[in-house]
């Protein structure tokens, strides 16, 4: 046996074994029985006991333990705004009427590329001599390359071509917004953008027959919608996945949401 004091506190070590001696120096009675697989903190007052799963590294509590909080937190979880599964579900919840789709579809990237339009006249931030005059490094360029990196870290296929479409756009926004200039430019932003609101709206009212994910989750409508839409397309016209079971899970989580949602709105009208 291996006995580490520390201050108040024994952290120790043991195979299914009882000792009187343990027993007494743990401050336990004689007759407990202690597993390897747990770690017991001893302190004057209270007996922590957590248990620890050693292939998933899952806190499981202890019942002689009195906090409802864990001890240990998870050490092997995925960041969420990372977990391409759950924000596509969600998405999927929020879309699953064929028409509201095909509406998305449409209507998604050219608020994007309108959106770069606008950014185009933002100030310069850097300054290089390899670029064409029209090509600015402003905040429009520095945008685009954070939905590019997100993108590619949600996953790295789909989110590489995503990325290259999402620089295709900057740059043939870049040259529209410099041919049109800012006086006649704003004008055609305002006018697309209205028009492909409104339409998302109506998709979402007349056919969904649900509010749209931005009232739920702002990041989801503004940052992860181009990315969604084309891997919408990429599973509905060559079957991919960013890893096998993607569609199925997927699809469980979202028929799961729609009979939540289905079942609250149940209640409110009871």
């Amino acid at each position: 046996m291996l006995i580490l004091g520390i201050n108040n506190c024994v952290w120790y070590h043991a195979v299914e074994r009882k000792t009187a001696s343990s027993s007494k120096l743990l401050n336990q009675f004689p007759n407990t029985t202690f597993s390897s697989r747990w770690f017991h903190f001893h302190t004057p007052t209270t007996l922590f006991s957590q248990a620890i799963d050693p292939k998933t590294r899952t806190i499981r509590k202890s019942p002689f333990s009195n906090s409802h909080k864990p001890f240990i937190k998870r050490s092997e979880t995925k960041m969420g705004l990372l977990d391409l599964e759950k924000h596509f579900a969600f998405y999927g919840a929020y879309h699953s009427n064929p028409i509201n789709v095909a509406i998305h579809i449409l209507f998604v990237w050219p608020i994007l590329f309108t959106s770069q339009m606008i950014l185009y006249f933002t100030p310069t931030l850097l300054s290089v001599g390899f670029l064409p005059p029209v090509l600015v490094l402003n905040w429009g360029f520095f945008a685009t390359v954070f939905y590019a990196l997100f993108y590619m870290a949600l996953d790295i296929k789909a989110g590489s071509f995503t990325a290259f479409l999402t620089f295709f756009c900057w740059v043939a926004s870049s040259f529209v917004a410099n041919t049109l200039a800012f006086s006649l430019a704003w004008k055609v932003v305002l006018a697309a953008q209205l028009f492909c609101w409104t339409g998302q709206f109506i998709g979402h009212g007349v056919f969904e027959k649900r509010a749209p994910a931005l009232l739920d989750n702002l990041a989801q409508a503004f940052l992860m919608a181009p990315f969604f839409v084309v891997l919408e397309i990429l599973q509905s016209s060559i079957g991919y996945e960013p890893y096998p079971g993607f569609k199925s899970r997927v699809k469980a989580r979202i028929d799961s949401d729609i009979k939540q949602w289905q079942n609250k709105n149940q209640k409110k009208h009871s």
